[in-house]
């Protein structure tokens, strides 16, 4: 009986040890911290080409997630295929998570949005908070900016205002403009076509712009 009380004893001696090593650590090093938040790649895919994963209109971006060559290349993507809108939607998504942890959701500037807010912080992102706010374009302090991208509230885009050109209204984007008036390239052709209008951000546009389509 003394033996068998002994051997108790000292294995509740040992758990107590371990417990309190254990809180110990915890307080020391903190707890693990929650996993990020993720982002619905789907509704990126719908904004950036119409949900289309096999998409390849020549403009230099491919795939669902419009990957440039060199993105994909660069984050692993040639283990899949020679470009992204060779590969499936899985390993279009699997790339995209890499470039997520690499340049965050900026790496979609308009329509990384639509994906909802990952918790990974990055490089890109603490250089954008870090940068001297940019000065607003004289005449365009008016128009009031409800959220990236948009003109201000959510309205359908219009049909195009003449042959070959479109007048931004309010709640317009360009990638929604670019998929309701079906521009070739998607909105970085649209962008690139109306740079000098709409200025370097492709997500501030503003109501009365003149784009041209083609």
């Amino acid at each position: 009986m003394a033996t068998e009380y002994s051997a108790r004893s000292r294995r509740t001696a040992l758990g107590a040890v371990l417990a309190g090593a254990a809180v110990g650590a915890a307080t020391l090093f903190g707890l693990a911290a929650p996993a990020s938040a993720g982002v619905n790649w789907d509704a990126v895919a719908r904004c950036e080409s119409g949900g289309n994963w096999k998409i390849n209109t020549g403009n230099g971006y491919y795939g669902g997630l419009q990957f440039s060559r060199t993105t994909w290349n660069g984050y692993g993507g040639q283990k899949y295929a020679a470009r992204a809108d060779l590969a499936s939607r899985s390993e279009q998504i699997a790339v995209a998570e890499k470039v997520l942890r690499g340049q965050g959701i900026g790496a979609w500037p308009v329509c990384g949005k639509k994906g909802g807010s990952a918790s990974t912080a990055t490089r890109s992102e603490r250089a954008t908070t870090k940068a001297a706010p940019r000065k607003a374009a004289p005449k365009r302090a008016a128009a009031t900016k409800a959220a990236p991208g948009r003109a201000t509230t959510k309205a359908a885009p219009r049909p195009s205002s003449g042959a070959g050109t479109y007048v931004v209204r309010r709640g317009d984007t360009l990638s929604e403009i670019a998929v309701a008036q079906r521009v070739d390239g998607g909105w970085r052709a649209l962008h690139e076509r109306n740079r000098a209008v709409v200025g370097d951000d492709p997500g501030l546009i503003f109501p009365g712009q003149q784009l041209r389509l083609r």
